[in-house]
């Protein structure tokens, strides 16, 4: 490192009032460029809503009533929230089936089947597609899942009423402002994961109970439940709550299923009692799964499988297998499951038909067994496998079916065509309305299985159709973004080389040419203004959005900036190709290998264990290295070496992080061992010329003399808390108000504390790692607690490496005398030039920046982290504020990989 590279050479250090204007002048112009940078990724990051969060909901179609008699009165939807389809269907470990009712249903009353999620397996998203048929409004993430930012349609909408009992999250999503409706929800203090959640579920029943005890007094209720097209709705949220708190595999989850089971048993009887008409339909399902972890959001099969049951009036009767076949026939569900997958031999299934579907195929089943137009929104295909109609019945639902999804295409079309200057229309549809005609020409002449082949082609290319237009500014959209962000990375080069690097001054005086100090500029930004100004107007007459405009401005003026440059990157452009041979091969040697640890980071996003490889060599490389150059013997390539394979051994376990509370509280012990060690180090080596080079002592007297000990109490205390939160928690299922107290307390005062340490090294490292420890430990339930400290380790230890080399690279220079007294001067003003080999220091904090993200889990969903990490602060569920405690303890290693680049930075 302190050898020059022959490259980037050497650089002046400018000296009395030169200097001191040129640092302001720099200091000035890095403020602009923060503040710069901080407005593009602030706003290159809301581009993701335009792009991946945009509504698909659009208003403006009429509802398609259809052409045949309904072969329900009223439909009954119950939603098991959180219920796994294998934890439905398979035996318990004494083969007992755990949904007997329900398995009577599908043996001899109806049909059955999985229900197919599509990501974010989340409680709004899934009811949505149940209840409206489509794939949820992404933009109501911002709402946290609870607000309808676009007002929609849903199949209780259509209903002539609906009543509906649950959860406070999910029926006032579609009861809150639907006039024909009656509904009640518990309070949310109910939704406590630190009980048995399932008489949550008997609080809905108790409410159907009680609405049908009294109807029999009031002739106003008994008169809306007697009409048609009635909609009841029970949302069972008991599984949810079970599967957070205790796992999908635990007595009490699993005892949930018998309880959701005997509630749809007691619903059936109930009604059946009451109508006395069997003109009653009832579909059991649910909105997500579970994962082993006790989350949910993503694409894992145990989180998008669900399980179906429909049953009674208009629902087919269930059609015996004399044999399987299972061939692949290219369709896959939305959860990119294949069709036609063999049923588990435990279910005990296999003879029986199973018809999956798609989550949002449910709607437009509920609206065909009421005789309703399916929601205006819904992309939705009917199950036939599940209706039992006539054939000309059958072509009628799904031609309605498929003319409410082409009015959809109708529309967006129509938007997008009125405010494009260059519209590109959806070619296959052209002809809709010919085709139409020859649908409407078969059904009379009665050809319905031509018909019905028509339609179904029909409706696959309006949901093409659909893609297409939702997807329809996509190239434009990425492309403005992708080159904002290229030109983003190429102007802070240009900066770092202009401003940390040799280059101005060396270009400057072997051409002769002050392109460095004075440009003209003029003609750059003016073209980069005009061309602003026709962009911006162009996407005016289009109607875009005003994001759209600040995308577009943001990009044009990186570029402006870039091309602004174009004298300084001309001169470099000839010096590099006219250096020597070795020179350039140094220079192609560092940027491939920068790409191939850039492209190591990128596939480590789907592969952790990358790391323990990249962990192995790195200890034993820098090791080796240290032990090699660094004068004198020290304990450094040994600790630096352990550091790293101790690390190594994280990436290695599986994400999903099983509890156990003592191992928390033995990580919190390490930790203090750690900090203690730390502080023996600190202490004994002040007299040694080595360490007290490397360490950077400082001789003040510290603000808090006590500091060290005061942070190793509340660490001591964090990990106290851990086992008594916990233990009262299980055993008493409640958190104490004391315990949450004394919890948020520590965390937060704890955190401030190494804002008052020592300005040495390793003091303020020891201060900031044990500042953050309680707040992690409290968060922690299993061997991420130890994970913590071997990234700390790590860190010290990359720390010490550097400005083991930076040291070293200072003798180096100092005992070399061919080098000039200008270098000198350089190092004694604390100050040099950046050289190619400093790329080893970005390119380390990258790979410690995502080892801090991806050494546990899966930063990129954040359902592989575990909701229970939270449950020592808060119990009553509460999305906004847990999802910040679950990203802050994301964010704690993050924040220790910072503290400490900039430690070294400075």
């Amino acid at each position: 490192m302190g050898a020059r590279d022959g490259i980037l050479g050497g650089r002046d250090v400018e000296e009395g009032k030169a200097a001191s204007n040129r640092r302001r002048w720099l200091k000035s112009r890095e403020r602009w460029l923060v503040v710069l940078g901080v407005v593009l990724h602030a706003v290159y990051m809301l581009s993701i809503f335009d792009i991946y969060f945009k509504t698909p909901i659009v208003h403006g179609m009429d509802p398609v009533p259809p052409r045949f008699t309904a072969p329900a009165k009223r439909l009954v939807l119950l939603v098991a929230d959180g219920l796994r389809a294998d934890k439905f269907f398979e035996p318990d470990s004494k083969g007992q089936f755990r949904a007997p009712f329900l398995r009577n249903v599908i043996k001899g009353q109806g049909r059955w089947g999985v229900s197919h999620a599509r990501p974010p397996t989340e409680s709004r998203p899934g009811h949505v597609a149940i209840i409206a048929g489509f794939y949820e409004d992404p933009s109501a993430v911002t709402k946290g899942w609870k607000a309808n930012p676009v007002e929609f349609d849903s199949v209780f909408n259509q209903s002539h009423y609906t009543f509906a009992f649950g959860s406070p999250d999910i029926v006032p999503i579609f009861c809150s402002a639907l006039p024909h409706s009656s509904w009640n929800t518990y309070p949310h203090e109910y939704e406590d994961f630190a009980t048995d959640a399932s008489f949550l579920d008997q609080w809905s029943f108790d409410q159907l109970q009680e609405l049908l005890n009294r109807s029999e007094g009031d002739p106003r209720v008994k008169q809306l439940l007697m009409q048609d097209n009635v909609v009841i709705f029970l949302h069972l949220l008991g599984c949810d709550s079970n599967g957070h708190a205790h796992r999908p595999y635990s007595s009490i989850y699993l005892n949930n299923v018998r309880v959701v089971d005997r509630i749809a048993e007691g619903v059936y009887n109930l009604l059946e009692g009451y109508f006395k008409d069997n003109q009653t339909a009832y579909i059991f399902t649910a909105d997500h799964g579970m994962s082993d972890k006790g989350s949910h959001g993503d694409g894992h099969p145990t989180n998008t499988d669900t399980p179906l049951v429909a049953w009674g009036a208009g629902v087919k009767h269930p059609k015996q297998l004399s044999h399987s076949s299972h061939l692949d026939t290219g369709f896959r569900f939305v959860d990119e499951h294949m069709h036609n997958m063999p049923t588990p031999i435990e279910w005990g299934l296999s003879s029986i038909e199973r018809v999956d579907v798609n989550q949002a195929d449910i709607a437009p089943l509920m609206s065909t067994l009421l005789g309703l137009p399916c929601p205006v929104n819904s992309v939705g295909n009917l199950p036939l496998g599940y209706i039992n109609l006539s054939e000309a019945d059958g072509v009628e639902a799904v031609l309605a079916n498929t003319k409410q999804v082409l009015n959809q295409f109708l529309r967006k079309s129509q938007m997008k065509q009125s405010n494009s200057l260059h519209f590109k229309p959806f070619k296959p549809l052209e002809n809709y309305s010919s085709v139409l005609d020859q649908i409407e020409d078969l059904i009379s002449i009665k050809n319905y299985d031509s018909a019905m082949e028509l339609s179904l082609n029909l409706r696959s290319l309006s949901l093409e159709g659909l893609h297409y237009f939702q997807t329809y500014d996509w190239l434009m959209l990425m492309t403005t973004v992708t080159l904002g962000y290229i030109g983003w990375m190429i102007y802070v080069i240009i900066h770092v080389l202009q401003s940390y690097t040799s280059l101005p001054e060396n270009l400057y005086r072997k051409k002769n040419q002050a392109f460095h100090l004075k440009k003209d500029n003029t003609k750059v930004y003016l073209f980069g203004c005009l061309l602003m100004v026709i962009l911006c107007i162009l996407l005016l007459v289009e109607h875009s959005p005003p994001l759209y405009h600040v995308y577009v401005t943001m990009t044009v003026f990186l570029w402006t900036q870039i091309f602004s440059e174009y004298p300084f990157l001309k001169v470099l452009w000839e010096q590099l190709s006219g250096r020597k041979f070795n020179c350039a091969v140094t220079l192609i040697a560092s940027c491939a290998m920068s790409i191939f640890i850039l492209e190591f980071l990128v596939n480590s996003f789907t592969e952790r264990k990358l790391y323990t490889l990249c962990f192995l060599i790195l200890g034993v490389v820098a090791a080796f290295y240290l032990f090699y150059f660094v004068p004198g013997k020290s304990v450094l390539p040994f600790f630096i070496w352990m550091s790293c394979w101790f690390l190594s051994i994280f990436t290695l376990m599986p994400a999903e992080i099983p509890d156990n509370t003592n191992l928390v509280v033995a990580s919190g012990a390490m930790i203090i061992l750690i900090g203690v060690a730390g502080r023996w180090f600190y202490l004994s080596n002040k007299k040694s010329k080595y360490w007290l080079e490397i360490l950077s002592y400082n001789k003040q007297i510290p603000r808090l003399p006590n500091l060290f000990y005061l942070q190793a109490i509340l660490v001591a205390l964090s990990s106290i808390m851990v086992s008594l939160s916990t233990f009262h928690r299980t055993q008493k299922q409640e958190l104490l108000a004391l315990h949450q107290l004394i919890n948020w307390s520590v965390a937060g005062f704890s955190m401030v504390l190494p804002l008052f340490s020592p300005t040495d090294l390793l003091a303020r490292l020891t201060s900031i790692c044990l500042g953050f420890a309680p707040a992690f430990l409290l968060l922690s339930i299993g061997y991420e607690a130890v994970f913590y400290s071997a990234l700390s380790l790590v860190l010290v230890a990359w720390i010490l490496f550097e400005f083991s080399v930076f040291c070293l690279g200072k003798v180096n220079i100092s005992s070399n005398s061919v080098r000039s007294a200008e270098d000198r001067v350089i190092f004694e003003y604390d100050e040099r030039c950046l050289q190619l080999s400093d790329l080893r220091v970005p390119l380390t904090f990258m790979v410690l920046f995502n080892v801090a993200f991806f050494g546990t889990g899966n930063f990129a969903s954040i359902a592989s982290f575990e909701i229970s990490s939270v449950y020592r602060f808060i119990t009553v569920f509460n999305p906004f504020l847990m999802a910040a405690l679950l990203v802050f303890k994301l964010f704690i290693p993050f924040m220790l990989v910072m503290h400490c680049s900039m430690w070294y930075l400075r």
